[in-house]
């Protein structure tokens, strides 16, 4: 009975443990909701085709309201660049840098013991670049500006979530990261999509509120970057500090060491060959998702011939889909297995490709099909992606584990918008450019199928849940 006194106190004892960590996930969800605003009403929807219409504005002169052809290229350091593809050339040359300057931002993050400090830092400085696409203007054609100000927005967006995505395996046990981290995917989905949902009436009503097109576009984007700075208080009161464990010491002051840390993982990859699988798998499949979503707006508008507030609505229906479609794959991870579920996604996430490609001019109910497709594997593929990841990360170098992660996640995709950028440049049509991302999802889909579940969490020293 004595035996059973002290099992019944400990059990107790535990209690507030669980409390306060059921406490910091709901506090750690806010911030999906909180960067989803930027991801959607700006680098999604509006940014895009506005920065697109200012450079086409440098290049051809005065743009009119009907529909607009530019064949003449800008000149970027004696390099031709055709304005429809500036965009897809600037998130490249962003994701490079993320290559280079993210697993410095992880390694650091895994030795401090500030971490929500880090995210909501990083989260600002790239909310306050957002507010600055307010000053980007079709009169002034400053399209200089908004390729810097997209390029840093990217880079602090990456940075903040390496650190968000590493505090998962802090504040959630082994069984536990498919719930969290799909309820926090359907939050942001929630959250971005309301805020779309008032930039939708706000642009579609403009002439009531006594603006043009333009300035509501503006202001929208200026709206997202204070929500995305706003929100970010949530998760940073919420989650409390927490001391690194398992970091092995380098030599030197924190970037010094930082370094260190970074070329001992490096070196030590080779150890979980499951992890690096997967990572480069997710490279693949990943940069076609965010090719898909990056590109989703242009294409509508440039190939397909809609208007902005068409493009609007669409992305704001993918955006509730997403809602469901997250939760959804985080149930069937529960009774399939997360790795199954994954693969089952990205075998939707071809067709819906195929299905892109032969969408008609001015078909609206098509792309709205097609809209309800993406939406219901979108959230599920990333969200149980991340906590497949985090299951397959040694302790104590979660972040810079993430860091390698986060070069290929949402926004930070390189090799998607690189072929996308060249074929429209080559074939002056957005058609072939969606078509090319299908070897995206058919070269990772053949290397998640290689990846051990199992395996890859015993190389780790992790704990191996009842069901991956």
């Amino acid at each position: 009975m004595a035996s059973d006194g002290a099992d019944k106190g400990g059990v107790a004892d535990l209690q507030p443990v669980f409390e306060g960590m059921q406490r910091e996930q709901r506090a750690w969800y806010w911030y999906d909701w909180a960067n989803s605003a930027y991801v959607t009403t700006i680098a999604t929807v509006l940014f895009a085709p506005y920065l697109t219409s200012v450079a086409e504005m440098d290049a051809c002169g005065k743009v009119s309201d009907d529909t607009f052809t530019c064949e003449t290229n800008l000149h970027v350091l004696g390099v031709s660049i055709s304005p429809g593809s500036l965009v897809f050339y600037v998130v490249t040359l962003a994701t490079i840098a993320s290559a280079l300057l993210l697993p410095i931002v992880g390694a650091a993050a895994d030795r401090s013991a500030k971490k929500r400090s880090i995210m909501a830092g990083f989260a600002w400085a790239g909310s306050v670049a957002a507010a600055g696409m307010f000053f980007v203007t079709t009169d002034a054609a400053n399209w200089q500006l908004g390729v810097l100000l997209l390029f840093v927005a990217n880079i602090c967006l990456g940075s903040s979530l390496v650190v968000y995505d590493a505090i998962l395996c802090q504040i959630a046990l082994p069984d536990e990261r498919d719930r969290v981290s799909s309820r926090g995917w359907a939050l942001g989905y929630l959250g971005g999509g309301l805020l779309l949902a008032v930039n939708l009436a706000f642009v579609t009503m403009h002439d009531t509120f006594g603006v043009g097109t333009a300035m509501a576009v503006r202001i929208s984007m200026l709206s997202a970057a204070i929500w995305w700075a706003a929100f970010t208080i949530i998760p940073y009161r919420g989650i409390r500090d927490r001391e690194p464990l398992a970091v092995e010491r380098e030599p030197g002051g924190l970037v010094r060491q930082s370094f260190g840390q970074l070329a001992a993982t490096l070196k030590d990859m080779r150890h979980y060959p499951m992890t690096m699988t997967f990572l480069v798998a997710y490279l693949f499949y990943n940069d076609g998702i965010q090719t898909v979503i990056a590109s989703a707006s242009v294409y509508g508008e440039k190939q397909l011939g809609f208007e902005t507030t068409v493009l609007i609505a669409t992305i704001l229906l993918v955006q509730f889909v997403a809602f469901g479609g997250a939760l959804l794959f985080g149930r069937l991870a529960r009774t399939m297995g997360t790795h199954k579920v994954i693969l089952v996604g990205l075998g939707i996430w071809m067709l819906v490709v195929v299905a892109g490609y032969f969408v008609p001019e001015k078909n609206v109910a098509l792309f709205l099909a097609l809209a309800v497709g993406i939406g219901l594997v979108m959230g599920g593929t990333q969200a149980l992606s991340r906590s497949f990841f985090s299951q397959l990360i040694p302790r104590g170098r979660e972040a810079e584990y993430f860091s390698l992660y986060q070069a290929c996640e949402r926004g930070t995709s390189w090799l998607g918008t690189l072929v996308f950028g060249l074929v429209h440049q080559w074939t002056h049509s957005y058609r072939p450019a969606i078509f090319a991302l299908i070897i995206f999802f058919v070269v990772g889909m053949a290397l998640l199928s290689r990846v051990d579940p199992r395996r890859g969490v015993e190389e780790a020293g992790n704990t191996v849940p009842q069901l991956i």
